[in-house]
């Protein structure tokens, strides 16, 4: 069934409605916000299935497109922030590793194992994507020896 009334108003314009500047230099979205903290936006106007990450749509509108397999990067680390000089598409991995929370990008930055050993090319084996200390690994293997030669 046809709407009728005043047509739509465009996207830019209730897009931009759903903002406000902050001292940071931010944009941020005051619309609608997922449970993620992201912002919400309809570009089609009502339609829920039309739903797409306003950040999103702010890169693609004001940038351009969002290549396949990317993700946009909140620079500023705002999840409400729609300025497209704070977004940037970034591989999932790079998004990941920029992270100061993400499991991954902190255990990358550990230099050293948990017993104070170094993560160095000599030190270091790596199995499933995993660093494992040569140094504990070999104390762990003999503790096991002994342990079942005394048994």
């Amino acid at each position: 069934m046809p709407r009728t009334g005043r047509p739509p108003k465009p996207a830019v314009e209730r897009f931009e409605r759903q903002t406000q500047v902050v001292d940071s230099g931010c944009i941020e979205w005051t619309g609608r916000i997922d449970r993620y903290g992201y912002g919400q936006f309809l570009p089609a106007g009502g339609r829920k299935a039309n739903n797409m990450g306003a950040h999103r749509w702010s890169y693609e509108h004001y940038v351009g497109p969002i290549p396949a397999g990317y993700q946009i990067d909140h620079l500023c680390r705002n999840r409400r922030c729609v300025n497209p000089a704070h977004l940037e598409a970034v591989t999932p991995r790079q998004n990941v590793m920029r992270s100061p929370i993400a499991p991954a990008s902190v255990n990358a930055a550990k230099t050293h194992c948990k017993h104070g050993h170094p993560f160095d090319e000599e030190n270091t084996q790596r199995h499933g994507g995993r660093r494992i200390c040569k140094t504990c690994r070999r104390a762990r293997d003999l503790a096991y020896y002994y342990a079942r030669k005394a048994s």
